[in-house]
């Protein structure tokens, strides 16, 4: 009997531990956008609480997040500028058909390291052209002075830093600097990368904000929370009606609900440069991408992601300083997520 019941005994401890390894652990892996890093650590930390699957995202910009979803060395991508007609035919005649699924919302700041200014820094949408095209190259410029007039500004050159790294926080950047200037229209273009005329290279958000952190005299382009966290200044930008916004959830949401009145059905779009009184002009989105047939047999997985990100996961947004999908575009987002299989 006794024999017997230590047999029972370390039958049951080896069922357990079979039990424990759990050879069928669901994993996901994705890559792309440093804009939406921090948002994406939380969710995949509180998603594998509650649901059990294992995710890791690799943020290493928009435009590696778009290649490796492409060629499915991940399960889905992150971007903040939604792919073009080329980058979508390329996935298209690779593997299929692509969809953007907005995951978040949140603000592109002008960050800089300027101790003399004591009051946050205004921008116009065309002096900060002028400062990326090179054209403005020291904090005294008249064209600074005559929008901040009670601040001391140095005869000090403005050090520029930009992203190295296919980036949709450039996208974002790009986007609106040229619904603003013709000129960084023509010579910079829309894109996830561009051939900047001045300035240092930084490869992701969190290199860009360390440059500007121990740089004096710096100005550079993040997405909100890395400028909080950070405890860098970032400036009031001067919106489509003329009024100076500080970029936070509400002015995001602001430009959001003014953009949003017609999109098209893929669900790409734009809310730079936002009509409104209250609305930040320098606003994004963060679109999860996957194919609508998942080649690896995890498109179920993927979607039930997506979803719970666009919905309970929403919860965790204003804490990390981003916006909540506006519930008209959640709506159009659950019909977009019914393509995953």
């Amino acid at each position: 009997m006794q024999r017997a019941s230590l047999v029972g005994i370390l039958g049951l401890t080896w069922l357990a531990g079979l039990g424990g390894c759990n050879h069928n652990e669901v994993r996901l892996s994705g890559a792309g956008a440093s804009f939406i890093d921090p948002m994406m650590s939380k969710w995949t930390s509180e998603y594998e609480m509650a649901h059990g699957v294992k995710i890791n995202y690799h943020a290493i910009g928009s435009a590696g997040g778009i290649k490796q979803m492409t060629a499915q060395t991940v399960d889905f991508g992150c971007c903040d500028g939604p792919m073009n007609e080329e980058q979508l035919k390329n996935a298209r005649d690779a593997k299929g058909e692509v969809v953007h699924i907005p995951l978040v919302m949140g603000a592109v700041v002008p960050a800089y390291n300027l101790q003399e200014a004591k009051e946050p820094l205004k921008f116009s949408g065309r002096l900060l052209a002028d400062i990326y095209l090179g054209k403005i190259k020291k904090w005294n410029d008249p064209a600074l002075k005559d929008l901040n007039p009670d601040v001391h500004l140095p005869d000090k050159e403005i050090l520029v830093v930009h992203r190295s790294d296919g980036s949709g926080t450039t996208y974002i950047w790009v986007d609106y600097l040229a619904k603003v200037s013709p000129e960084c229209k023509e010579r910079l273009g829309v894109s996830t990368s561009v051939k900047w005329p001045t300035g240092t290279g930084q490869s992701g958000n969190p290199a860009v904000a360390g440059f500007i952190k121990r740089s004096p005299g710096s100005i550079g382009y993040i997405e909100l929370i890395y400028a909080v966290q950070n405890g860098i200044p970032f400036g009031h930008v001067q919106n489509k009606e003329g009024i100076f916004i500080k970029a936070s959830l509400e002015s995001v949401t602001a430009a959001a609900d003014a953009s949003l009145t017609d999109i098209p059905d893929d669900l790409r779009y734009s809310i730079t440069d936002a009509a409104g009184k209250d609305s930040y002009p320098i606003s994004g989105t963060s679109w999860g991408i996957a194919f609508t047939n998942n080649h690896g047999g995890k498109g179920k997985e993927v979607r039930e992601f997506f979803h719970w990100c666009t919905h309970g996961g929403q919860d965790y947004c204003e804490k990390l300083h981003y916006a909540r999908l506006p519930t008209s575009l959640v709506v159009r987002v659950e019909k977009r997520l019914e393509l995953v299989k």
